[in-house]
């Protein structure tokens, strides 16, 4: 997670004056980052009494305000440094259904039962759907179909109707909430 945080009172004076900082950092160099860029903001702008940040650009997995906690931040990114991608997957999806990521690391993640369909690295099928109503029929969700009638299935229906409990957040990644 990347942010790059700007001093406010040398940005309302006229003056873009700010970092790009890597996250998670220790208490001790987050603390040095914020330090460097007000006593910047107080050089450049002439003034003193620099005191609030916002952040005015972000790199991440998730949304961030520009008025977000930065070290609240910081321990945000120390969390999720440690998920694996279909974790990382699992808090994106939530967070797109609407649930606060804080939220949700609060809870811890195992708390909420998502289920993730990850087909970025199958690029065969134009409709993912299609492609999760095949990997149901494959694993026996609607029974035994005997072979002579597998060519009769209708995967766009079953993905259609999927499309109403399922929903794509990424391109080639499908979830929902259980």
């Amino acid at each position: 997670m990347e942010i790059y945080i700007t001093d406010l009172q040398a940005y309302n004076e006229g003056y873009l004056v700010g970092k790009w900082i890597q996250l998670p950092l220790t208490k001790f160099e987050l603390s040095q980052a914020i330090s460097e860029v007000l006593c910047e903001g107080e050089v450049r702008s002439e003034s003193d009494n620099h005191e609030e940040l916002f952040i005015s650009d972000y790199e991440a997995d998730i949304e961030i305000d520009e008025y977000d906690d930065i070290y609240a931040l910081n321990d945000l990114a120390e969390l999720m440094e440690e998920f694996n991608d279909n974790e990382l997957l699992k808090l994106k999806f939530l967070v797109y259904e609407g649930y606060s990521e804080r939220e949700v690391l609060d809870n811890g993640l195992d708390s909420y039962d998502v289920d993730i369909y990850d087909y970025r690295e199958n690029t065969s099928f134009t409709d993912t759907f299609e492609l999760l109503a095949s990997d149901f029929i494959d694993d026996g969700l609607f029974g035994d179909i005997p072979k002579s009638l597998e060519y009769y299935i209708d995967y766009s229906a079953i993905a259609r109707d999927l499309r109403m409990d399922y929903c794509e957040f990424e391109p080639n990644v499908i979830g929902r909430v259980a």
